[in-house]
């Protein structure tokens, strides 16, 4: 994990300016609360339950919350759901999310609960399972298997993304971590998807290309080859999230 003092300002002062809303409990899941958080690379991933209902003005207030943020160097990282006692046991409600450095509205998925639940970092109030029931390991693979087959199967056949690092990063270690859950029942980091890629059959320079960029070292080469990249990516993806979904279907 690489985590300074920005990081911790960023938090302390995004709960202070919380304190209005009154938060029953604030947590932290993804990278952070999984211990491979890589400053200025991972996203801030927290989850935000407010007592009482999310009305037109808590949206504001809320949208003014983040705005007051907006000079801190990470904030452009720190994505947040607001959730109520009320709403947060229900999978698919769409709750209130500031991410991209905009509201929306999107489900907790149960990926993020059964995160949440393993390896959830407490800021501050309640613990996960004293709100958020468990997840189920059915739940859990159904809701793998689906993104897999309804977003990034679709987006496989979708070149013009692919030149981009997001894709190609996420395309393979989201597939790596789904195989792992449905075969183990297990959420596994960013860091352990990466090592084994390889042995997935993942082309090894694509791998490293972006082992090289998530964890990088002094003088580590950086290498223009972005068509060609996305193109092995691709090439990869298709045929084995075909295979993952035939497989556990």
């Amino acid at each position: 994990m690489t985590r300074s003092d920005a990081t911790d300002r960023l938090l302390d002062r995004f709960r202070t300016e919380l304190r209005d809303l009154a938060p029953v409990a604030v947590w932290a899941h993804g990278s952070l609360g999984g211990d491979d958080y890589q400053e200025g690379r991972s996203d801030l991933d927290l989850i935000a339950v407010l007592d009482g209902p999310i009305t037109a003005r808590t949206v504001w207030r809320v949208g003014r919350l983040h705005a007051r943020l907006r000079t801190e160097p990470l904030v452009a990282k720190l994505h947040c759901s607001y959730l109520t006692p009320g709403t947060a046991a229900d999978l698919e409600h769409r709750h209130l999310t500031w991410a991209h450095q905009r509201l929306l509205r999107r489900p907790v998925t149960p990926v993020t609960r059964r995160e949440l639940h393993t390896t959830g970092l407490v800021l501050s109030g309640e613990r996960p399972e004293h709100l958020l029931p468990p997840v189920t390991d059915g739940e859990l693979a159904a809701f793998v298997v689906r993104d897999q087959r309804d977003f990034w199967r679709r987006e496989v056949d979708r070149a013009s993304n692919w030149t981009q690092d997001i894709w190609v990063d996420m395309g393979l270690i989201t597939y790596a971590r789904a195989l792992v859950t449905l075969k183990d029942g297990r959420l596994i980091s960013k860091r352990e998807a990466l090592d084994l890629l390889p042995g997935l059959g993942a082309p090894v320079e694509v791998v490293a290309d972006i082992r090289s960029r998530r964890y990088p070292e002094p003088g580590a080469p950086v290498q223009e080859w972005a068509a060609r990249r996305g193109r092995l990516a691709r090439d990869y993806l298709g045929p084995a999230i075909d295979r993952l979904v035939a497989a556990y279907t």
